[in-house]
């Protein structure tokens, strides 16, 4: 059964809409018949005919760059907005976490405002006497309860808001990046819920997210939407890998493949060292910015030594483009040098057999005193490279859970060794008799 319709649905803003008092002035003139009207700007269009049905138990997830038109689909589905154009049909009750905590108030205390927040999402005052100390106990604010709000923290605040929204029974969930609330801890809860709500209650889920491991991970449908349009509408998997594709383009375009300036004067530099550049370089000795899987290339370090450094050491790490550090190699037993006088050098660390899935990630080069582990020069996001699909070793298993392949390999199952067959039974010789049964 279909319990969401989205029908050729179309949203747009007027941008711009102050005015100046000449524009009103000749607006009001022209509703008459004298002069022109002021120029007027052309609608933005946040929705450009979506088109898409939900049924029942799916969970689908949208996903999109900023500005996609993500989050007023949601809102039109949450009844906040209304489309310009087309239709939305949504069966049962719908609960919107949309903006969490929007709705407290904070002069009332954390108590006042579970009972009124839960109202308004249509919760009865019997089902909010029944579930209250279950939504405290899972905010984890048991000792706020009559404290007022504007005494809260803002994750305090996000945190009630959530555990308020997700105690309402309903048939719709509808999730707008509300997933990362509060500390780690608290987030692997409000995960292990939603995972609860999906799986085992079987709602029916929409939800926005920019963690796209959430959303394949949760989500058994998603929608890619580029600039108000649905660019596809497939498996998680497939819409994900789209989107990481048409990002690392993007970020392809945008980045250089040799450390910028404004990249080194961001980096923590002391006066004994001057860092000059820093790039990739393939196997043919080229600077390059790009990878290819399970290829070899190398990482080259120019820099100008201005006071001697005892013990040098080096670093290099990889991170996404979004800082979640993979990998880091030191020189510790590999650079043995006691000591590096005055001058102009270049360092080269080699990486052979690339095992980062494609993708685009981001260096980051650390230089230290290695007998104060002084740290002499430190610097993220240097230069940025693209690990390209290598069609004479094609990733095997290319779904994105994570960033490297195993080299590892599965055998066929082997049966296990026959199990050792019971002795028979002794035979009773001839002319004896079994002994008695104690009773």
């Amino acid at each position: 059964m279909k319990v969401i319709e989205v029908d050729h649905v179309t949203k747009e803003f007027r941008l711009g809409q102050t005015t100046t008092l000449r524009n009103n002035l000749r607006n009001l003139l022209s509703s008459i018949g004298v002069g022109p009207r002021a120029p007027r700007r052309q609608p933005f269009r946040a929705l450009d005919d979506v088109h898409f049905a939900v049924e029942q138990g799916e969970v689908l997830g949208i996903i999109g760059t900023n500005g996609a038109g993500k989050s007023t689909l949601l809102k039109i589905l949450a009844g906040i907005t209304a489309p310009t154009r087309g239709r939305v049909a949504v069966r049962g009750r719908i609960a919107p976490l949309i903006e969490v905590g929007a709705g407290l108030i904070a002069d009332l205390t954390g108590r006042e405002n579970i009972y009124l927040n839960a109202a308004l999402l249509g919760m009865s005052y019997r089902d909010i006497r029944r579930k209250i100390d279950e939504i405290i106990d899972f905010a984890e604010l048991a000792e706020f309860m009559d404290t007022p709000l504007k005494r809260y923290s803002s994750g305090m605040a996000v945190r009630l808001g959530f555990s308020i929204a997700t105690s309402v029974d309903a048939d719709v969930l509808i999730v707008d990046e509300v997933l990362a609330v509060g500390d780690m801890a608290f987030q692997r809860k409000c995960f292990d819920r939603m995972e609860d709500l999906i799986k085992r209650q079987g709602k029916t889920v929409l939800m926005v997210s920019h963690n796209l491991r959430q959303v394949e991970r949760l989500c058994s449908r998603v929608i890619l939407l580029d600039h108000g349009r649905v660019l596809t509408d497939d498996e998680p998997n497939t819409a994900c890998e789209l989107f990481y594709k048409r990002s690392d383009e993007k970020i392809k375009q945008t980045v250089s493949r040799t450390a910028s300036a404004s990249a080194l004067g961001n980096a923590l530099v002391s006066e004994d060292i001057d860092v000059l550049a820093i790039d990739l370089v393939d196997a043919a000795g080229n600077s390059a910015d790009s990878v290819v899987y399970k290829h070899d290339f190398s990482l080259r370090v120019r820099y100008r030594v201005n006071k001697a450094i005892n013990r040098p050491v080096f670093g290099v790490g990889v991170h996404t483009t979004d800082l979640l550090y993979i990998t880091t190699h030191n020189s510790d037993y590999e650079v043995t040098l006691d000591r590096l006088e005055p001058g102009e050098y270049e360092s080269n660390c080699r990486v052979a057999c690339c095992p980062l899935i494609p993708g685009v990630y981001a260096i980051r080069v650390g230089i230290s005193d290695g007998s104060s582990t002084r740290l002499l020069f430190y610097g993220e996001n240097l230069v940025h490279f693209q690990v390209l699909d290598s069609p004479a070793s094609p990733i095997l298993h290319a779904d994105r859970a994570g960033f490297f392949e195993l080299d590892a390999r599965w055998q066929d199952p082997l049966p296990l060794p026959a199990a050792v067959e019971q002795a028979p039974p002794a035979p009773v010789l001839a002319g004896t008799r079994e002994a008695p049964a104690i009773s």
